[in-house]
Order: structure tokens, then C-alpha cells, then sequence
């Protein structure tokens, strides 16, 4: 950890806020002007758009991640969590992933811790339910189906295929619809090299408290991408909701219950709950209460983007949307432009220069259903082009290939698309992975000792007597 006398510009969080502002802010700075400082708990990105294609294996899990060390160089990134902040002193307090925790002085803060998972209290929820918001859980999710075949293709009974064989996604957004028609998709081709799977043995099942599924696209496109889910086979029930799923056994609110091994929840995201400790202003949905020029609410030394932030959206106000309902949605394309704003403002705030205000206009919204499916909309000035199908899916790749961040990832993105295009997708599941250790501990435990023989101690009571 630095000792400098320099101001020192503490970053919270090391997602796509932290990175791209981290980035500018060492871009725009003079030399030694300031030490910039990233705090988080995991010493990489994850570009999360590409989830849904990780869990698939359409992409190596290692390229969708960016590492932070390597990619903000000149800043110093601790590892650990920012567990409070005391805005008086000017002190953060450090939890590091060991060691106590320790006190850490700044003269400008950043607030981008990003968004969890939106989870409610139903039973069975967090014993059964899968996320998909890290990297870790993209990996953990395509292993696990791909396990569940293992085990259909490998048993008898009927109820313990069915089970296996039934896959539930809670939550019909981007990474809903996305995170289904891509694992459909690999379950369809993986079912190929089994001798008891078919693809008709699967029962896939997406739910959505809202009446519509894709509203990021509107309602024409989101119409199309469920009637194409449910012509490959996939149920979709909207208007409904999860009331339980102990032990597997999913209960809707219209009645319907199935028994699955796999239950993907992608029911929305809130801000970080740790937010509430900091003392700062919240909105009513616990975001961080932020101004057009990314500053919070009463301050002029604190910064808040992304989706932990709540920021006028200056274009839709312009257009007419009412103020109060006016915010900009949580989403990378906002989140990228952000950064670079709020990065602008921290330096000028230094120098002692007037704040830029944030104001982008919505550029439409793209969003991948499997191989070669896939739904946009493009937004060019008033007149909005909307595209279905293989061409959507192509803007769909596009679009995120050139906006991952580094040219280091873009290339092995784009390598691995190309690749799959000659070279069949690999069905293999590695679930020992999340027990790496298991194998050679059977191997190397300490054999039990023999149990005695009853006449030996017989023997032994004889002679002792």
C-alpha cells in the first residue's frame, strides 16, 4: 500500500465503472498528480454480457474476465472488501481476503460497486437456486447440466431422469431469455453423443412475474423471441412467480410444479447492499442519490456510477419523460459512458474545474438467443431499426465483441467464435473442478486402523488376569 503524501482518489469496486474511470483517470492525470487506488474483491473485470455464452461454451470462461492488475497499471488494487467509510475523517476501512482490517485515508472517492443478485424469500431458494452474475457461476452452471445428462444418461429410474432433465430459469431479461436459448442450445447439441438423452426428454421452463419477456427490446421483438423459445420446445409462463423450490420441487403461483435439479435464478439485480453502510444518500431502491454530473447528492469529493447509482437521464428528460421516472437503466452501455464522465469530473474536481454533466440517448439494445438467433434494436435518431434472427445475432456479437474491454480480449473472443466455427463445441463436464482437492484425498488419507479381533481380546483379558 502506498505511503505518499499525494491525494489519494479511492476507487470501490473494480467492475465496468471502477475499471473504465480507473483508466481515464490515469489517462487524463498529470505524472505522480495523484495515487489512484481500486478496491475490490475479486483482481479482475467480468464482462457480463458474455455469461450466457460462457455457460454455453461458446467462449473460454478465462476471456470474458479482464484481469485488473494488468489493465489499470499505475493504480495500486487491493483485493478485499471497503466494509465502511467515515466522510468526516475521510477514511475508508479495508477488509484485505486476509489479515485484519485496516484504515485507508482518500481525498476523492468512487462509488461502483455494481449490482447483486435481486433475490426474495422463497423457500429453497438459496439451497437450490443458481445466479449467473460471476464468472464462477457461468462455469458452475454449464458443468452442472452438463452433469445432469451424465446422470439421466446413466440411470433407470425414471422420477431421477426427470428430475435431472428439467431445467428452470426464473426471470425473462436479458440474461434470462439469453442464459435459457444458449443452454438449450448446448443441452440440444451435447444430447447427440448420448445413447438415453434426446432432446424431447428435456423439459426447459422460463418464468416472469411481468407480462413480457426481452422488454429491454420492446414489446414487437420481445413477442418474436418468445414465440421462437417456444418453438424449440421451451415453456414460457409469464404473469407468475416461484413460491417455493425445497428440495428441488418448484411450486408456480399458476399452479404448475415440476421437479428439477437445476434452478437458474435471473430475476433482476439491486444495488450492492453494502452501499447502506457508507452514509451516503440512498434512493428509494437503495441506489446511491447522484447528480447529472455523476457527483452524490451534498458532496464534491464523491462520485457514483453504474448500477448502484441513480442518475438523471438528461436525454430522456429532454424528450419528455417526467423527471421523477426519468433514470438511466442499469446497463453496460450506460455503465462505459459513465466511466469516462465520471473519470473527466474526478480530475477536474482536483484541479478545481467545472463538473460535465452525463447525457447519452439510448442506442437500441442487442441480444443473443443461441447460435445464430437473436434479437435488435437500433436506434438511429428518431427512427428505430429492429432485427430478428441471424442478422440480429451478428449485431449482437458485434456490438459486445469490439466492447469487452482491452484488445487482449477481443482478440480471444473473437478467436473462439472463429474456431467454433470449424471445430464442434466441447460437451465435456468438469464438476470436479469445484472439489479439485476430493481425488487425492481419498488417495492420500491415512488408511483406519483393523478393528480388533473379539478372541484378541480374550486373549489379552486371559493374560492379563
Amino acid at each position: 500500500m502506498s505511503t505518499t503524501e499525494r491525494p489519494r482518489i479511492l476507487v470501490v469496486g473494480g467492475g465496468y465503472v471502477g475499471l473504465y474511470a480507473a483508466r481515464r483517470i490515469l489517462k487524463k492525470m498529470r505524472y505522480a498528480e495523484a495515487t489512484v487506488t481500486v478496491v475490490d474483491p475479486r483482481s479482475y473485470m467480468t464482462y457480463q454480457p458474455f455469461l450466457p455464452e460462457a455457460a454455453a461454451g461458446s467462449i473460454s470462461p478465462r476471456h470474458v474476465v479482464v484481469p485488473l492488475r494488468r489493465v489499470v497499471r499505475g493504480a495500486e488494487v487491493l483485493t478485499g472488501r471497503v466494509t465502511s467509510i467515515d466522510q468526516d475523517r475521510k477514511v475508508a476501512t479495508v477488509a484485505p481476503l486476509v489479515g485484519e482490517a485496516y484504515e485507508l485515508p482518500f481525498d476523492y472517492l468512487v462509488i461502483a460497486m455494481g449490482a447483486v443478485s435481486r433475490t426474495f424469500p422463497i423457500p429453497g431458494l438459496a439451497e437450490q437456486g443458481i445466479g449467473m452474475k460471476g464468472v464462477e457461476e457461468a462455469i458452475g452452471l454449464r458443468n452442472h447440466v452438463l452433469e445432469q445428462l451424465d446422470k439421466a444418461d446413466s440411470t433407470t429410474d425414471e422420477d431421477v431422469r426427470r428430475k435431472a432433465l428439467t431445467f428452470v430459469f426464473v426471470g425473462g431479461g436479458f440474461a434470462g431469455a439469453e442464459t435459457i436459448g444458449e443452454v438449450e442450445d448446448m443441452a440440444r447439441d451435447a444430447a447427440k453423443y448420448y445413447t438415453n438423452v434426446k432432446r424431447e426428454d428435456m423439459r426447459f421452463v422460463l418464468v416472469d412475474a411481468a407480462d413480457k419477456i426481452l422488454p429491454e427490446v420492446g414489446p414487437e421483438l420481445g413477442r418474436w423471441g418468445k414465440e421462437h423459445l417456444e418453438g424449440r420446445g421451451i415453456e414460457i409462463y409469464l404473469s407468475t412467480s416461484m413460491d417455493s423450490c425445497v428440495d428441488g420441487h418448484v411450486v408456480l403461483k399458476n399452479g404448475l410444479e415440476v421437479d428439477s435439479n437445476t434452478i437458474v435464478w435471473t430475476a433482476g439485480v439491486k444495488p450492492n447492499p453494502a452501499l447502506s453502510r457508507f452514509g451516503l444518500p440512498l434512493g428509494p431502491r437503495g441506489h446511491v442519490d447522484a447528480q447529472p454530473t455523476l457527483q452524490v447528492t451534498g458532496t464534491d469529493y464523491i462520485w457514483a456510477a453504474g448500477d448502484n447509482a441513480q442518475v438523471p437521464d438528461l436525454a430522456a428528460i429532454k424528450a419528455g419523460v417526467p423527471a421523477e421516472r426519468a433514470w438511466c437503466p442499469p446497463n453496460a452501455q450506460h455503465a462505459l459512458r459513465q466511466a469516462k464522465v465520471l473519470g473527466d469530473n474526478v480530475v477536474s474536481g482536483m484541479r478545481g474545474f467545472p463538473q460535465k454533466e452525463y447525457s447519452h440517448s439510448n442506442k437500441g439494445a442487442v441480444a443473443g438467443l443461441g447460435l445464430h438467433k437473436g434479437v435488435a434494436m437500433i436506434v438511429m435518431g428518431k427512427m428505430k431499426i429492429k432485427l430478428k434472427g441471424r442478422l440480429a445475432w451478428y449485431m449482437h456479437r458485434g456490438y459486445h465483441g469490439l466492447a469487452v474491454p482491452t484488445w487482449n480480449r477481443k482478440i480471444r473472443v473473437f478467436a473462439d467464435w472463429t474456431l467454433a466455427m470449424f471445430l464442434k463445441r466441447e460437451v465435456v463436464s468438469l464438476g470436479a473442478m469445484e472439489t479439485p482437492r476430493e481425488e487425492f484425498y481419498e488417495a492420500a488419507k491415512p488408511a483406519p486402523a483393523p478393528a480388533a479381533k473379539v478372541e484378541d481380546k480374550a486373549d489379552a483379558k486371559a493374560k492379563a488376569s
